[in-house]
C-alpha cells in the first residue's frame, strides 16, 4: 500500500482527489446499497415484487441516464456534473431513511441513481484529461482505490445497520454532503478541452448531432458490445458464485462466511495487485493484446467450477465445505486479475476511439451499452441456472461462461488485429 500512495503523489492534485473521491463514493454507496432490501421488507414491510421496484428504479434510473449525464459534462464541464451529482445522492440517502411511504421512496431510489449516471462519465473523463500520457496507470490506480470502497463500505454498513439503517443513510448522505463540500472548494474546473465555455466548439452542434456521430463510430461500437462479456462475467461474483456456494453449503453460517470470502478475494487482489498487474502488461503487450488476455483469463475463471461438476458430491463435513467454498473462490480470483489486465486498458481505449472528443458522452454511451448488456446478461444465466437444476446438468451454466469468456476474447483479438482499436481520428457531426 505504501507504493500505491507513492504512486498517487506523483499525480497532480486534481488527479488525487478524483482518486479519493471514488473511494468516498463507494464507501457512502456500499455501505448503504446492501443492507436497503432488507429495510425495505423487514422494517417498512414491502412485498417483495415492491422492494423489486425500488431496487430496479435506482438501476434503470442510472443506466438509462449515463448518456445524458456524459452530453451534460461535455457541455456544462466536469465539476458542475460531478458535484451534481454528490448533492442528488446526499439528498437520495437521506430521504431514504427518513421516508416510508412508497412514492417517497421511488423518488429517492430515482435521485441516487441519476446521481450515479451524473458524476461517473464525468470523473473517468476529467481523469482521462488531466492524467494525459498516464492513462493507463492512473486508471489502474484509480481501479484500487474504487475496490477498497467496495470492499470496507459494506463492513462500515453492517456496523451501522446494526444499530438502526436510518443511522446508515444518514451518515452515508453526511459521507456525500461533505464529498461535495470538498469538491466544490477544492477540485478545479475542467471543461472537456481547455480554453472552451460552453456554447464553443461542441456545444455549436445539436446534442443529437453529437450523438448521431458517436453512433456512427462503428469501431467504438464494436468494442462495446465486444467488452459486454467482461461485465456479465464480473458480475457472476454477486449472482451465480454466491447461489453455487450457498446449493452446496447451505444458508448457514457457513455459507454467510464462503460468499464473504468471495467477495474479499476479489477486493483484495485487486488492491494488491492492481498496479503491478498493468506495469507487467504495459511492458509486454499491446492494449488490444491486454484486453484479449484479460477477456480469456475470465473466461477461464469458470473452469474450476467446471471441474468440479465432475466430482461426486461428499457427504456433509469437511469434503462438501471444500466442495463449496474452493472453485467459486478461485473463479473470483480470477475475474478479479482478468479485470486487473483488462480495466485500466479498456478505459483508456474508449478515449482513443473518441478520438479525445467528447469523451463523457463516450464513456456515458459506454457504460449504458454494457448496463443493458448485464441485465440481458444476467437473465440468461439465470435461466441457465435453473435449467441446469431441472435438467441435472450441472456444467450448462460454467460451459456457457466459459465460451462466453472466449467469444469476447476472440472478437477483441479481431478487432486488434484489424487496427479497430486503434486511436479514431475526430469528425465534426454533421448538423
Amino acid at each position: 500500500m505504501k507504493g500505491t500512495f507513492t504512486q498517487l503523489r506523483s499525480y497532480e492534485r486534481s488527479v488525487q482527489l478524483l482518486m479519493v473521491n471514488q473511494f468516498t463514493i463507494n464507501l457512502g454507496f456500499y455501505m448503504l446499497m446492501p443492507y436497503l432490501a432488507a429495510h425495505l421488507s423487514g422494517t417498512l414491510g414491502l412485498a417483495g415484487w415492491l422492494v423489486g421496484l425500488v431496487l430496479g428504479v435506482r438501476n434503470f434510473s442510472q443506466q438509462g441516464m449515463f448518456l445524458v449525464g456524459g452530453t451534460l459534462a461535455d457541455r456544462l464541464g466536469y465539476k458542475p456534473l460531478i458535484v451534481a451529482g454528490c448533492v442528488l445522492r446526499t439528498v437520495g440517502f437521506a430521504t431514504l431513511g427518513l421516508v416510508d411511504s412508497l412514492a417517497a421512496l421511488l423518488a429517492a431510489s430515482a435521485a441516487t441513481g441519476l446521481a450515479g449516471a451524473l458524476f461517473n462519465p464525468a470523473v473517468r473523463a476529467y481523469l482521462a484529461a488531466d492524467a494525459g500520457e498516464r492513462r493507463v496507470e492512473a486508471f489502474a490506480l484509480f481501479n484500487v482505490f474504487y475496490q477498497a470502497g467496495i470492499l470496507l463500505g459494506p463492513l462500515v454498513g453492517m456496523v451501522l445497520t446494526g444499530v438502526d439503517f436510518r443511522i446508515t443513510c444518514l451518515v452515508s448522505a453526511g459521507i456525500f454532503a461533505l464529498l461535495s463540500a470538498v469538491q466544490i472548494r477544492a477540485l478545479p474546473t475542467r471543461r472537456a478541452r481547455d480554453g472552451e465555455e460552453p456554447g464553443d466548439g461542441e456545444g455549436r452542434e445539436s446534442v443529437l448531432a453529437q450523438w448521431r456521430g458517436i453512433l456512427a463510430n462503428r469501431p467504438f461500437l464494436l468494442f462495446s458490445g465486444a467488452m459486454i462479456g467482461s461485465y456479465v462475467l464480473t458480475f457472476q461474483v454477486y449472482l451465480s458464485l454466491p447461489l453455487e456456494v450457498r446449493r452446496l453449503g447451505g444458508d448457514g453460517e457457513f455459507g454467510t462466511a464462503a460468499v464473504a470470502v468471495l467477495f474479499a478475494v476479489s477486493g483484495l487482489s485487486t488492491i494488491l495487485g492492481q498496479t503491478r498487474v498493468t506495469a507487467w502488461c504495459k511492458a509486454r503487450y499491446e492494449p488490444g493484446q491486454s484486453l484479449t488476455r484479460g477477456l480469456a483469463v475470465m473466461g477461464l475463471a469458470f473452469v474450476p467450477l467446471l471441474a468440479a461438476t465432475a466430482v461426486p458430491v461428499p457427504e456433509p463435513g469437511v469434503g462438501l465445505w471444500l466442495l463449496a467454498a474452493v472453485p467459486p473462490t478461485l473463479a473470483s480470483l480470477l475475474l478479479a486479475v482478468g479485470t486487473m489486465i483488462a480495466y485500466p486498458f479498456e478505459m483508456d481505449t474508449i478515449v482513443r476511439l473518441s478520438g479525445d472528443r467528447l469523451v463523457a458522452t463516450h464513456y456515458g454511451l459506454y457504460n449504458t451499452i454494457c448496463g443493458i448488456g448485464i441485465t440481458l446478461g444476467n437473465l440468461l444465466t439465470g435461466a441457465a441456472l435453473d435449467a441446469a437444476r431441472e435438467a441435472g446438468m450441472p456444467a450448462l451454466p460454467w460451459i456457457s461462461l466459459c465460451a462466453l469468456g472466449g467469444a469476447c476474447a476472440a472478437a477483441l483479438y479481431g478487432l486488434h488485429r484489424t487496427g479497430r482499436l486503434a486511436t479514431v481520428a475526430p469528425q465534426p457531426a454533421t448538423v
